[in-house]
């Protein structure tokens, strides 16, 4: 199988981390843009900051077969207490920066020939819960730009996103900085366990390569059961 060229804005660990192992793991060539490097072999490291630079093309091939978009925040109070400031950090991070680097990068994705952009939502888009406003917000707003740059750039480009449940991650360090945490949201879910980094980093892989040529425009829920089913 012919090798491709894969970028990953921010993977440096975590789910990001691994799907860079399970793409070089294929044959791939993966760049990974984040302020630290991954302890992962045979990645191409760019030094970046998604907040503080624009996306350079020029360490990068003249062709990107999938990017994958994964800067994200859980930030998790009341709503009266979401300062105006806090709503705009997490729609910029989430939301306008991800469109931002779809933009940067367009053209290597049109010179890919058929490629795939994977974005990252939450369950809490779908399924209402208390304290998540402002990721829920700005999170929605990442799935409508799901859908409408599938529809736009088709057919030489899908645009998937992926929302998952809580996943043991650096990110959800505070919420599951315990095994009695961990158990207890790992309840809340129909298959009784929280997320783990391989049951999203395969479903974005999966959404990157050839074997979902036929899927656009889908936010695949990955969460445990959560977003449909009552048990």
């Amino acid at each position: 199988m012919e090798s491709k060229n894969y970028v990953l804005i921010g993977g440096s660990y975590g789910i990001g981390s691994s799907m860079a192992e399970k793409l070089i793991s294929a044959g791939n060539s993966v760049y990974v843009l984040s302020r630290t490097r991954p302890s992962v072999n045979g990645i191409h490291h760019i030094p970046f900051d998604v907040e503080q630079q624009a996306v350079s093309t020029a360490d990068l091939p003249s062709a990107i077969h999938g990017l994958a978009y994964l800067p994200g925040t859980i930030q998790l109070k009341p709503f009266h207490r979401f300062t105006d400031e806090e709503f705009m950090a997490d729609f910029k991070l989430n939301t306008l920066l991800a469109a931002k680097t779809i933009r940067d990068l367009l053209m290597l994705l049109k010179a890919g020939g058929q490629s795939s952009v994977v974005l990252f939502s939450t369950v809490a888009v779908q399924q209402g819960m208390p304290f998540h406003a402002s990721v829920a917000m700005a999170k929605g707003a990442l799935e409508g730009l799901t859908r409408s740059l599938a529809a736009e750039l088709a057919p030489k480009i899908r645009v998937n996103a992926i929302a998952p449940s809580i996943t043991d991650t650096p990110l959800a360090s505070r919420i599951l900085s315990s095994e009695e945490k961990k158990k207890a949201s790992g309840e809340r879910h129909p298959l009784k366990r929280v997320g783990e980094v391989g049951d999203i980093a395969e479903a974005a892989v999966y959404l990157l390569s050839e074997k979902s040529s036929w899927v656009s425009g889908q936010i695949l829920h990955v969460d445990g059961g959560m977003s449909a089913l009552r048990i």
